[in-house]
């Protein structure tokens, strides 16, 4: 008889067997494996046992950024370890989606990613360098960003049937600003102009900021922006909302209707963000992150802040994030085939 023990971190393995000599190394192969396991299970039931990374594409104070933040806030104080916040903005959020995608599939890098990197970006670049379905795993949506149409106080039209009526008498002469090409802000108008039989003459900038200054001053007269972004303009009187894009409406504008019950029923584009995982990471730690931002983004405290910052929590199980995500992505390329989006490389 052969005795050998194998000895890690969290356990003690005694084998007592009685085997011929050439069958003794895969013995012991088997045991180290068994170790390695268990090893990893014990890590996985303890995560996190240090601080986890979340990647965000955007800068600080954007939308995206700020419910990251919070997100963050409340997972380091569930977890008992620091959840750092790492903007990568620009680049049409590649930099920061290629940073998650080559990082260990351990837990300890978490990916927000936005409708724009996970269902706009596949639709209009043929050549991206990485795979929204393929690269990485879902594990929550964290909120949807109801949008508003939004105009100077000069422009006419003050409801919906108004402003088709105008766009229909003056085709591809109302212009609109967004944030740039490819947002959920320019997708949401063109899915509103196919809706309604109109053509619009979308105005791209640089980001919400410059938009909204030629907005207020006038240089362009209607604008789709994040409620986030444009509420306190709104509130000060300096733009004036006209219908927001969500289904339902929202809680910071009670008096302003929605798209969809102004003539569209069942209209909605929205912006969303949500938080993905590299891909290879064991189930069993996708399901233990997941369960854990659902149990942040249900609690009543962290819902007001988001609600009072305009935004609308939106935690998810790994699957149906997984399903959006889909829904989303076949929306948005119905949407460029209709409008006949194109990017600019």
């Amino acid at each position: 008889m052969t005795e050998y023990r194998s000895q890690s971190s969290s356990n003690s393995l005694l084998l007592l067997v009685c085997v011929a000599p050439d069958r003794r190394q895969v013995l012991l192969a088997g045991a180290v494996a068994f170790a390695a396991l268990a090893s990893i299970a014990w890590g996985q039931s303890r995560y996190p046992i240090k601080p986890v990374r979340l990647i965000v594409p955007f800068p600080p104070g954007q939308a995206t950024d700020i419910y990251g933040r919070i997100l963050a806030q409340r997972l380091s104080l569930l977890w008992g370890q620091q959840v750092f916040v790492d903007n990568r903005p620009g680049g049409i959020g590649v930099p920061a989606m290629m940073a998650a995608k080559v990082a260990a599939a351990d837990g300890y890098t978490l990916m927000m990613a936005s409708v724009a990197t996970l269902s706009i970006n596949p639709v209009l670049h043929a050549d991206l360098p990485y795979s929204a379905t393929r690269d990485f795993v879902p594990v929550s949506n964290v909120v949807v960003q109801p949008l508003v149409l939004v105009a100077h106080p000069k422009f006419a039209p003050r409801s919906i049937s108004e402003l088709v009526a105008a766009a229909k008498s003056n085709p591809k002469k109302l212009q609109y600003a967004s944030p740039g090409q490819g947002t959920s802000q320019h997708m949401t108008a063109e899915l509103f102009a196919s809706r309604a039989g109109i053509e619009l003459e979308h105005v791209p900038y640089k980001g919400s900021a410059p938009a909204m200054i030629d907005l207020i001053g006038g240089h362009v007269l209607l604008m789709a922006d994040s409620v986030s972004s444009a509420l306190p303009h709104i509130k000060s009187g300096k733009i004036r909302a006209i219908a927001v894009t969500a289904l339902q409406r929202v809680p910071q504008l009670p008096d302003i209707p929605t798209i969809a019950e102004s003539s569209f029923p069942g209209f909605e584009g929205v912006g969303w963000g949500g938080i993905v995982l590299p891909a290879g990471t064991p189930s069993e730690l996708v399901e233990r992150i997941s369960a854990d931002i659902q149990q942040v983004l249900r609690d009543p405290e962290v819902r007001a802040e988001i609600i009072s910052r305009g935004g609308i929590p939106d935690p998810r199980t790994p699957k149906a994030f997984a399903e959006f995500i889909r829904a989303e992505t076949e929306k948005w390329a119905k949407v460029a085939k209709e409008a006949h989006i194109r990017v600019d490389e």
